[in-house]
């Protein structure tokens, strides 16, 4: 392996994963960087495509590089580039949009209809040595940040953008459904925001008392009675007679989605993060009768990622405490074991040094 050029990690089929020495990318673009990777987390979703193979319609049908929350150091820069010059540290944000359809265009690029995005089929991820990107998706790290944190910057985007969503103001109060890294970011951002209250839930006690230490003002584990009744005592325990301004499922479990929309007061907000089965019942009567405000969320959008990086760098969120732990990049399966077994929250997987 040590003498592999662009050594990368393959999935080829369900559980079946290899090493292989792929060329190293050229740069076709003027606007392109090459960027040396040296810190990739783990998702849930390159977990699941190493599980079953596929998610929705997107299926594995070649050999696809895994990964797409990375970080590392340019390389090589084209001819246009103004912005980023070879060894700068960035943050890599892994969709590339095309920029010309509708929704590029009216500023919605992560709509976009022709995506290119990191470890979804048919495009290879970032687990890999070196890396391609257009350097307006490079995000210059600052002196005070470090590659490991870098890497982060990707689920921190998808947190932002959720919280964006919801249109979080100071004061409010926050219930965010799910305590894994997602969610824990979506009450850390929600508090950077100015939230009063923020509340996590989730069935896991250990994520809980992670969430109390880390970003939240308070939790709660909901109980094994219906959702009218768990969001009735959620709202009893925190001083929210009327109910929450805003919450959050980064969960993606129809119990979860059932208690948001109860919890919640009229005309508050809910937003839908999490992806769960593609069709689940709801709670159609209270959502009307209330005027919910009810969103999606996707991946992340203009500014998610420069807002991400300055929170981060002015010390008003903490990513540091969500890395569980690094492994070397020979032992790429291993990370993926770990997360598959719920071990930890965020694992990082170390680059190949130049």
């Amino acid at each position: 392996m040590s003498t592999a050029q662009n050594l990368s990690f393959v999935l080829e089929g369900i559980h079946k994963v290899k090493f292989e020495d792929r060329p190293v990318p050229e740069i076709q673009n003027p606007h392109d960087v090459i960027i040396n990777v040296k810190f990739t987390g783990i998702c849930g979703s390159d977990v699941h495509y190493w599980e079953h193979g596929a998610i929705g319609n997107f299926i594995v049908k070649d050999p696809m590089v895994l990964g797409h929350e990375s970080a590392g150091i340019i390389s090589k820069v084209g001819s246009a580039v103004k912005s980023l010059k070879v060894g700068d540290r960035v943050a890599m944000e892994p969709g590339i949009s095309c920029r010309r359809c509708e929704p590029c265009k009216a500023g919605k690029y992560n709509l976009c209809e022709n995506m290119q995005f990191a470890a979804t089929p048919p495009y290879d991820g970032t687990l890999a040595k070196y890396y391609v990107l257009p350097e307006d998706f490079c995000y210059k790290l600052p002196e005070n940040l470090t590659l490991q944190e870098g890497a982060l910057m990707e689920p921190l985007s998808v947190a932002v953008h959720i919280v964006r969503q919801a249109g979080v103001t100071p004061g409010q109060s926050v219930v965010v459904f799910g305590a894994g890294p997602v969610g824990l970011l979506c009450c850390a951002v929600a508090t950077a925001f100015g939230a009063s209250k923020v509340i996590a839930v989730d069935i896991q006690q250990q994520r809980l008392d992670f969430a109390k230490e880390y970003a939240t003002t308070s939790t709660f584990m909901p109980g094994k009675v219906s959702a009218i009744e768990n969001a009735e005592r959620l709202r009893s325990e925190n001083g929210l007679s009327a109910g929450a301004d805003v919450a959050i499922d980064a969960s993606g479990a129809e119990p979860s989605v059932h208690t948001g929309i109860h919890v919640l007061r009229n005309g508050g907000t809910y937003v839908q993060g999490g992806m769960g089965r593609s069709e689940i019942q709801f709670p159609i009567m209270a959502a009307c009768s209330k005027e919910l405000n009810i969103k999606g969320s996707f991946r992340y959008g203009s500014g998610d990622y420069k807002l991400a990086v300055n929170l981060v760098a002015s010390g008003k969120v903490d990513v540091k405490k969500l890395i569980t732990g690094t492994v070397k990049f020979e032992e790429a399966e291993e990370a993926f074991t770990q997360v598959k077994a719920g071990k930890g929250i965020k694992t990082l997987i170390a680059g190949i040094d130049e």
